[in-house]
């Protein structure tokens, strides 16, 4: 049987990370694999999460399973840390998943179920695995233009143009914050334009929320999923909690499910309990229960707000460092884009050929699209990506 499987594309960032360790160069800068990483170039696990852990390592008594769609005290945290109160709580339906990976599927497989022929629109470009799972699930996939190359900013107009062809049925799939892999963002008044549109088509919005937090704070994060949220009959969002509460490797994520009518919810919450059932039975339980601590806790959220932040300004200050060496360098202002984008990532705008460039001829690894990792840097390592982009002529 086994004969007949053919060989699959590896990922490219997996294979990004192999060759990284297999470079000798001291000087070498990991700029691919999308997690924080602090001045020592160590991700650390949170204070308030050590905490957590050692308060349910003491209390704990059972590992029995938890509900199929996990432990409902994690889900209402969730939702208010995410929703607040954009929305009445009793038209949400929620589920825990492993991971934000898992909520996407999730919500992937639920559209697919409600309407098979819906089309997704995805933004060009957007998280690879996105289109991987689209893909697998044999569902027909529609980009709309993101990314403007040579502002390095969002091609509004052009996003617009392609989003007002969707229609009701359809399925528009967004970054809630800190897009991935670009780093540019709508401003609040383009999203109120996007919110029209969907508004205009009847689409549905699904939100890829994996950032809040990163970007310009937990509210100022949320504010355009609220705003969405708040404006349509019906909406999907899949978080995840592995970089805001650095449990990566815990595997924590939550879909939920938005009607217009409280009415509506028992269904979708048994069906989004079914679809677990069916992919993993119950979801992993330890990462969501330390989250749900932190977040019902007032110290220990106060305390996580307050190590979330650092991280925040962290990433800032080095975008600024970055845009100001490479000012300096070039005596341009054409990096300026950098200080603007918000979240771990920003893609350059260059070629493949000139990523290569930079990796074998200095060292410094990044997605061949040109995504980096800001968190990747240190203010030590700032200096040599600069020279390195002036050198190699980007």
């Amino acid at each position: 049987m086994f004969e007949t499987l053919k060989a699959q594309p590896a990922d490219k960032i997996l294979a990004l990370v192999q060759a990284y360790r297999d470079d000798p160069r001291e000087t070498k800068i990991d700029l691919g694999v999308g997690v924080y990483k602090d001045a020592n170039g160590l991700t650390p696990v949170m204070r308030a999460v050590k905490t957590a852990e050692h308060r349910l390592w003491e209390a704990q008594d059972t590992k029995v399973y938890t509900g199929l769609a996990g432990d409902p005290a994690f889900a209402d945290a969730m939702i208010g840390l995410i929703l607040s109160d954009a929305v009445p709580r009793e038209t949400v339906a929620a589920a825990a998943t492993p991971g934000g990976t898992g909520a996407v599927r999730q919500a992937f497989e639920l559209i697919r179920m409600a309407r098979p022929e819906a089309r997704v629109f995805v933004s060009d470009p957007t998280w690879p695995n996105h289109l991987s799972i689209l893909s697998y699930l044999g569902m027909e996939v529609v980009p709309y233009r993101y990314f403007d190359e040579e502002t390095r900013g969002v091609d509004f107009d052009g996003m617009c143009a392609d989003l007002r062809k969707a229609r009701a049925g359809d399925v528009v799939l967004l970054h809630g914050c800190c897009h991935n892999p670009t780093g540019a963002n709508p401003t609040d008044a383009e999203w109120d334009t996007v919110i029209e549109i969907l508004r205009e088509t009847g689409a549905l919005p699904m939100i890829d929320i994996a950032y809040q937090g990163f970007g310009d704070g937990l509210d100022a994060d949320a504010a355009a999923t609220r705003k969405i949220a708040a404006a349509v009959p019906e909406c999907l969002i899949a978080a995840s909690c592995s970089k805001n509460f650095g449990i990566y490797r815990e595997r924590t994520g939550l879909l939920m499910a938005i009607s217009a009518e409280p009415a509506a919810r028992g269904l979708n919450q048994g069906t989004l309990a079914f679809l677990n059932r069916q992919n993993f039975s119950f979801p992993p339980d330890h990462g969501a229960r330390v989250v749900t601590m932190i977040l019902q806790d007032e110290a220990l959220r106060a305390g996580w707000k307050a190590e979330l932040e650092e991280v925040r300004n962290t990433m800032l200050g080095l975008r600024r460092q970055l845009a100001d060496t490479l000012r300096d360098l070039s005596g341009s202002d054409r990096f300026g884009f950098l200080a603007q984008h918000r979240g771990m990532f920003s893609r350059l705008g260059t070629t493949p050929d000139k990523v290569e460039e930079l990796r074998a001829k200095h060292g410094i690894y990044m997605v061949g699209d040109s995504r980096m990792n800001i968190a990747g840097l240190n203010s030590q390592t700032v200096p040599i990506l600069a020279r390195a982009i002036v050198e190699v002529g980007i």
